[in-house]
């Protein structure tokens, strides 16, 4: 069984290509969201996630529409579950297949990959900061702090 999942950012942008995309490709159920994928807020991504059992296929327009990092997210949720995943907007993104199960694995090694040297590179940032004297965050005493901000909304 094929089933869906359709997002946007904002609440002014429209579902309806994703919809039709994922409805040509066979999805018999549609989960949809209007939240930023930045967000740990998404309750139909939690929703379509308590779906995943052997023989679901997920199937997203783009890859980013699941994730920041869909191509870790989709090995980690959604192959632990035993269910596999296709993009349509982007042919190679396809565990269904051998191929695309290979090319997933290349992408989501380069993806760690990269994680590591942005980690690493920050790491190497704040040391020499440190060493130099400047502390990492926002100033003690500017507008943002937390001293600034009003007692009720």
């Amino acid at each position: 069984m094929k089933i869906g999942y359709a997002r946007v950012s904002t609440e002014d942008q429209q579902l309806s290509l994703q919809l039709e995309s994922l409805k040509k490709s066979g999805c018999k159920r549609i989960f949809r969201e209007k939240v930023s994928g930045a967000g740990r807020r998404r309750p139909e991504l939690v929703r379509l996630l308590d779906q995943l059992r052997e023989g679901v296929v997920v199937v997203v327009s783009k890859l980013d529409r699941l994730a920041r990092q869909p191509v870790v997210c989709s090995k980690s949720w959604i192959r632990a579950a035993g269910a596999r995943f296709q993009s349509s907007g982007e042919p190679w993104a396809d565990t269904t297949s051998d191929t695309g199960k290979m090319i997933m694995t290349v992408f989501a090694g380069i993806a760690e990959f990269e994680r590591d040297l942005i980690r690493e590179r920050t790491g190497v940032g704040r040391a020499a900061a440190k060493i130099r004297g400047i502390r990492p965050g926002r100033p003690k005493n500017s507008m943002l702090s937390r001293k600034n901000w009003p007692t009720a909304y």
